[in-house]
C-alpha cells in the first residue's frame, strides 16, 4: 500500500512507490550506461555502488 507524503509545494506524492521506482530507475540506467562506455562489469558494479554513496551523502548533507 502506497504512502502518501506532504511535499513543499503542498501537494502529495505516493513515497513507497514513487522512491522504489527512482531508486531502481537510478541504478539501472547508471549501470547501463556504464557498460555501454566501458563495457566492464566492475565499473558498472562500482557506478551502481556510488550512485548509493551520493544517496546517502545527500541526505546527511541536506
Amino acid at each position: 500500500m502506497p504512502v502518501e507524503i506532504h511535499t513543499r509545494g503542498g501537494g502529495f506524492a505516493r513515497g513507497s512507490s514513487v522512491a522504489k521506482a527512482g531508486i531502481g530507475m537510478g541504478s539501472a540506467l547508471a549501470i547501463a550506461i556504464s557498460w555501454s562506455v566501458n563495457q566492464s562489469i566492475l565499473w558498472a558494479i562500482l557506478h551502481g555502488f556510488f550512485g548509493w554513496v551520493y544517496v546517502v551523502y545527500y541526505a546527511i548533507v541536506r
